[in-house]
């Protein structure tokens, strides 16, 4: 069972909503050892998002961002380089699916810490994994 709160006003990136996939590794439980890779991937939807609405709250390519969904819509655009960014001197849509880091990146670019944005996800994992 998987208890969340909707929230309408999702931070979003491209005007989409995505989810990051972050790999974690448990290695040992006594001592503890958690090993973190440095990258992973994000998964974006490929509808624009607007608040939620009762008649598109049903519009999957808006509010979800499985891949196994957005692949089949007619906006999924199919990773053109290993990191999902749009090649230098292009200026296609970027990809629906982007490394960790490129996310990084755009986040930098806005300003915004990612350092203490690792920290948090980082404190969360270990939460995550002693409350097991």
């Amino acid at each position: 069972m998987v208890a969340q709160t909707y929230l309408d006003k999702p931070f979003l990136v491209d005007n989409l909503k995505f989810d990051l996939r972050i790999y974690v590794l448990l290695y040992g439980v006594n001592p503890l050892k958690i090993y973190l890779f440095e990258d992973g991937l994000a998964r974006f939807a490929t509808t624009p998002y607007q608040s939620a609405k009762e008649s598109d709250i049903t519009d999957l390519f808006m509010h979800l961002t499985n891949y196994s969904i957005n692949k089949k819509a007619s906006t999924f655009v199919q990773n053109q380089n290993e990191d999902g960014s749009t090649a230098p001197g292009e200026t296609s849509t970027p990809c629906h699916k982007r490394s960790l880091k490129e996310i990084y990146k755009i986040l930098e670019g806005q300003g915004l810490s990612t350092q203490e944005l690792k920290d948090n996800i980082e404190g969360l994992i270990v939460k995550t994994i002693i409350t097991g």
